[in-house]
Formats: structure tokens, sequence, C-alpha cells
């Protein structure tokens, strides 16, 4: 060939037009470990009776539920959270062209049924399929982690309410009725003997009752052009104003705030930019456990803090699987005397911190004679001895309730006199004598707890808590881009998350069965 002279190009045949004798079928065009095919066959399996009680005869037919169900599974499985792109899936793409047999649901089918038709059963088709998990080898129930992380409401971030904005308003309106009170007194102490007003409680009815009293009290009389108006204002204003507050208290029920938007979602701080900065968002506490990856469950909760969570979790837990795992292990948030207690109860070996735990293992403390761990205990007499030698006799003992409803039980021991003491000011602060409280079933409690954490399997499952729980939450909220629901209102948030929980462990039992080929 000479020099220069140009080699022919080749094409492969296309034509956009040509016909098949035999047309492929949509399951010649997956292949036989395709990840779609576990989905369906791992479902298949699962009794989906429980999701049939949604349902009500007569009427036009309904799509499957078990098909419904395949396709948001792999949708989720493949970050597709949208009921509109799953519409377009069904449309356009091969694996959900297939799970569904070709059936096209729209996105109103689809949102209806993971909202509504999902909330009746789904949390025991997510319970079997881990119990299937276990059956086939893929996870144990041995030991288990549990942490909680905050994942944003879809609500608007500008429309809440504060429970103690509803407090601030309601005491402004108590003051300004004693103050009509007090004019109408002085204006007319001599025609009228008002009795003394009691708002200590104070409703919609009994301020528009005194209202009308001082309004009765001040007829005829010269009375401030000022006063007048407001006493018309808070004719008109103050009850709806209360009605309103009763209503929003009612909503709050006993949390500190909520979205308008989004009622059931509480205002929680967020660490969701790459700083780590704090930002007040509507958002849910998705409490989740863990073992190997594998998401034993979840719930969701009203509140921002993990430590009352705990144990209505692990009950949760208990209810799907049937019994909890041997053992637990948790951070410092989970550390209260009554999640030490409900472990011991349930005979679940805790790995709990508390939150001196780490401060409690570099040994600083012990270097500080005024700590009240330092302080001498004579069993004996049942007192404190103080730095300088005094004794701090036993006072009382204070029955308690935490902000859950736990009670506990705190003795009190003081000083008899801390008066011209040379250490006092290294001692303590206060005006009176030294005083300290100590609660003696969570000093016990945590002595155990420090036992099982420094010992070589504490160790062993402190360092597995941070990777497998965490790696949980930063393959769901990272990898997966799952952090704002879709959808709005506790129950159906505890559905969607119940799906990722159900799609995150399908994926890693699909890597899981690709490892064991590979080895």
């Amino acid at each position: 060939m000479s020099k220069g002279k140009r080699k022919k190009v080749v094409f492969k045949s296309y034509s956009q037009g040509q016909s098949l004798l035999f047309p492929p079928s949509l399951d010649e065009l997956l292949s036989s470990d395709h990840p779609v095919r576990v989905v369906s066959s791992i479902i298949d399996q699962v009794n989906l009776k429980p999701l049939l009680s949604s349902y009500q005869g007569g009427g036009a037919s309904n799509y499957h539920p078990k098909m419904l169900l395949k396709i948001l599974i792999y949708g989720y499985m493949n970050n597709i959270y949208s009921s509109r792109k799953l519409e377009k899936a069904v449309h356009e793409q091969i694996p959900f062209m297939w799970l569904s047999g070709m059936s096209r649901p729209d996105h109103h089918t689809i949102n209806r049924f993971r909202g509504k038709r999902l909330q009746e059963g789904f949390r025991k088709v997510f319970d079997e399929v881990v119990l299937l998990l276990v059956k086939e080898g893929y996870l144990s129930l041995k030991q288990s982690y549990t942490d909680g992380t905050k994942i944003e409401a879809n609500a608007s971030k500008y429309s809440f309410v504060w429970a103690k904005s509803i407090e601030t308003n309601t005491e402004k309106i108590r003051k300004q009725l004693h103050e009509l009170w007090a004019y109408a007194q002085g204006i007319a102490q001599a025609d009228h003997q008002l009795e003394d007003l009691d708002l200590a409680q104070i409703d919609s009815a009994k301020v528009l009752e005194t209202v009308e009293k001082i309004d009765a009290v001040l007829q005829g009389k010269t009375v401030d052009k000022k006063v007048k108006q407001k006493i018309n204002y808070a004719k008109k204003k103050w009850p709806a104003k209360l009605d309103e507050y009763e209503k929003k208290k009612e909503v709050l029920a006993g949390r500190g705030s909520y979205s308008k938007t989004d009622p059931d979602a509480t205002f929680m701080r967020l660490k969701d930019d790459h700083m780590r900065n704090k930002s007040l968002k509507a958002a849910y506490n998705w409490q989740c456990t863990s073992s190997g990856q594998f998401i034993l469950g979840y719930s969701i909760h009203q509140n921002p803090s993990d430590t009352p969570t705990y144990k209505a979790h692990l009950e949760q837990l208990q209810e799907g699987l049937g019994s909890l795992p041997e053992s637990n292990c948790a951070d410092a948030a989970y550390g209260s005397e009554e999640n030490y207690a409900y472990l011991a109860q349930k005979q679940v070996i805790g790995y709990l911190k508390y939150n001196r735990f780490h401060k409690e293992l570099k040994g600083k403390w012990k270097d500080n004679p005024f700590d009240v761990r330092n302080l001498y205990y004579n069993e004996a007499k049942d007192c404190y001895y103080c730095p300088m030698g005094q004794a701090m006799n036993f006072v009382a003992t204070s029955h308690r309730k935490t902000k859950n409803g736990h009670p506990y039980l705190v003795h009190r021991y003081q000083a008899q006199n801390c008066q011209g003491c040379p250490l006092r000011g290294s001692c303590h602060k206060s005006k009176n004598n030294r005083s300290i409280e100590i609660n003696y079933q969570l000093k016990k409690y945590r002595k155990q707890a420090r036992d099982l954490l420094t010992s070589e399997e504490g160790v062993k499952q402190r360092g597995n808590r941070a990777q497998d729980i965490e790696g949980v939450f930063g393959q769901i909220k990272q990898n997966a881009q799952f952090r704002r629901f879709m959808l709005r209102g506790k129950d159906k948030v505890t559905t969607e998350i119940g799906l990722v929980c159900l799609a995150h462990n399908l994926k890693k039992r699909i890597n899981a069965q690709k490892a064991k080929k590979v080895a």
C-alpha cells in the first residue's frame, strides 16, 4: 500500500426501521444476575396480605400491590424518589417495564399507594424481609448498633409555631387583663367592690367574662379613650386568640415547635452543610438499628433528642423481630438511667456510653479534690466529707421524673458550715453551704457500663459502632442523596423511611451475593 493512501472506513449496519421476525422479550434484555431480579424474587417470597387490608371491594380494578411495591423499592434503590420520575421510568426503562409487566401506573397511583396503602402493612413486610435475610445468613441478630440522625421534613422553613411564643403572648394577655382590672378598681371603688382576680389559668370564656365585668363597671364613668379602645379590642380579639393558642398547644403535644405546612414535624438543628454548621429546619428524628450495615429496624420521632427515643425504638424492634439482639451499642446520647434499666430488664448487653465517659477515661477529674466523685463516702454514717474534712450529712431524698416520665431517686447531702472556709472559692459558688445530689442507681448503672465499655469486647464494639451505623447513614444520606422526605405527616414519613431502609438492605444483599460468587 502506497504511503498516504487512506484505509476504507467500515461501519456496522444501522437501520431504525428494521423489523425483527421474533421480537426480543424484556426478560432477554436483562442479565441473569441483574439486581431487579433479586428485588422481584425477595418480594415474591413475602406475605403481602397485610397490604391487602387497605383495599376495599367494588369499583374499578386496582393495580396489584406487589407490582407497585416492587417499582417503589427498585426506584428507591436507584435514588428515584419522585412519583413522577417513577412514572417516567415505568414508561422508558427496561427493568421497571419488566417489573410492572408493561403496566403503566401514573404518578397519582404510585403516590397514593406509597402515602396511603403502604401505611397499613409495610412494617410487617420490612420485618419479614429482615428475618428472611437472617435465615439466608446475610445478617446476624447477635450484635446491633443504634443511632439517630435528623432528616429534613417536606415543609416550609418559614412557617412555624413556637411554644415559647404562645406562652409569651398568653402572659401578655394576662398582664394586660390585670392592668384593666386594676384600672376598673381605681375608677369605681366607691360604687363597686371588685373581688380579687385569679388568672392563674385563663381561657377564652374566662377572659371574655372578665372583660365584660370590667366594661359593665366602667359604664357611665369617665374613662380614658385608650382604655375604651383596649376593652373593645380585648372583646373582639383575645378570646379568639386564646382559642387559637389552645388548638396550637394540642398540635404541639409537649413539643417546642411545629411547622404549619407539616404539623407533625419539629424544628431541629441540622448539620447539613459541608462545614457541619447547624441550621434550624423542620425535621424528623430517624432512629435506626443496624447489624453488619444491614438495617434491623427503624422508627420516626418528633423529639430532637435521642435519649427519650431509645426505649420506644427498641420496643418497635422487638415487636418486629420477635426478640431483641443479644447486645446493643450506642453513643453517649443514650446513656440514661431509664435506658440502662430497660436493657437490664430485657437482658440485653448494653454498650451504652454516658456523657462523661471519655472524660473519665482521661482521668483529669481525679486531680480535682472538689469533684463529687473524689469526695470520701462513709457508708456507715451515710455521709460524704469535703476536702477540708467537714461532714456532708444526708438531708433528704427527692423523687423526680424525667421529661419522658421515668421516675428516679436523688439523695441530697449538705455541709454544715462553709462560712470562713479558705477553700470555699474553689469548692463551690453557692451562697449557702455546699450541697451535692447523688443518684445511686444511675451511679451503679454507669459503673456497669464503664466496665463493659472498657473490656476487650467493649472496645471492639465501640470501634464497630462507628463504621456500622454511621456507615449506614453515610450511604443513605450521601450516596443515595436521601436528605429530605417527599411525604408529609409522621405516618407517611415512617412508611417512606421504611422504603429507604428496605431498599438499602436489598442493595447490601445484592452486593453480598456478588462477593460470595467472587470468593
